[in-house]
């Protein structure tokens, strides 16, 4: 099927932006991140070992005071390649918790701590997937503002082979405990995320083309199948604003919007000219999305008209074919 085939209504975009908008803020925005994966290997010392894959992770400290520089470097650190790194979105003991999926297949849980004026990550908890398997993403279950503090807190995370692991987090050792880990995908399971206002419920997307949801309490069969995507499915997000809000991406190089209430049909669809790799919502203005696309640069759709039009449609459509039930 062409890329064009079956899509929904079109999103509102802008040109290519020109300031970049931060996908790795800290939990103030006073502490970007910066994460890399260079192309190139480190060999092992032995040869018949595989090759290492080499990465390095920045912290910064933001000035809004300097507009002539105002990132200051105060922490590098040499890691595996970083295939994803998420904050969390509230403390844990105390303290910013970044989570960081890399290419020796490890969720590693780093800690910010303060000291004379000046911050650095210091490690946390770590957790090994899989042997000779990459960490390709990873998302908290706090995303959703108003989170009741007695609430598990979990980590989704995907990995080379196609599988997803549901982690919880603990304050005491050993901080990181695997909970399960199922199949979902015939080729790299690109992206995980977690619907955040039923944390049991996760979403994957795989260089199968495949959108899927699953249930963690019963995670063996997917909830829904979805092959509305004509490529790899590498980008989801939940909103976190609104209930039964989600945006996928994928190298298809469309976005699609969706009601977690029907997903037989996407909402809306905006083409952006680059392979979706990641989706922000932004924190504060419920109807901006940010999108990283490749080549395509980065763009900030406006869903609002798209989210009022289709939802109007489908209550509408409700009130017609289901007079009894309640909207």
């Amino acid at each position: 099927m062409s890329p064009e085939c079956g899509r929904g209504p079109s999103l509102g975009m802008t040109p290519r932006v020109k300031r970049p908008w931060d996908f790795r803020g800290g939990p103030s925005l006073s502490k970007p991140l910066c994460g890399s994966r260079p192309g190139r290997l480190r060999s092992a010392p032995d040869a018949e070992e595989p090759q290492v894959r080499v990465g390095r992770l920045y912290l910064y400290s933001l000035s809004e005071d300097s507009s002539a520089c105002p990132l200051t470097e105060i922490q590098r650190r040499d890691t595996a390649a970083i295939l994803d790194m998420k904050w969390c979105h509230i403390r844990v003991a105390g303290h910013a918790l970044l989570g960081v999926a890399d290419a020796g297949g490890s969720i590693e849980l780093l800690r910010l701590v303060g000291s004379e004026n000046t911050y650095t990550l210091q490690p946390f908890a770590s957790f090994a997937l899989e042997k000779q398997c990459l960490a390709l993403s990873l998302d908290w279950s706090t995303g959703k503002a108003g989170r009741a503090c007695d609430q598990p807190l979990k980590v989704i995370s995907s990995d080379s082979r196609g599988q997803l692991h549901l982690l919880k987090v603990t304050e005491a050792g050993p901080g990181l405990q695997g909970v399960a880990t199922w199949q979902a995908h015939h080729f790299e399971a690109w992206i995980a995320a977690f619907n955040y206002w039923q944390t049991e419920i996760v979403y994957s997307g795989g260089d199968d083309g495949l959108l899927k949801g699953w249930d963690t309490r019963t995670p063996n069969t997917s909830i829904f199948s979805s092959k509305r995507h004509s490529m790899g499915v590498c980008s989801i997000q939940s909103s976190p604003h609104r209930e039964d809000l989600l945006a996928t991406g994928s190298y298809d190089e469309h976005i699609l919007l969706w009601d977690t209430r029907n997903m037989r049909q996407p909402l809306a669809d905006t083409a952006v000219q680059g392979g979706v790799w990641r989706l922000r919502w932004h924190p504060f203005h419920r109807h901006l999305l940010l999108a990283a696309c490749m080549h395509g640069g980065l763009r900030i759709l406006n869903c609002e008209k798209a989210i009022v039009r289709t939802w109007i449609r489908v209550l509408l459509s409700g009130v017609w074919s289901c007079p009894n039930t309640i909207y």
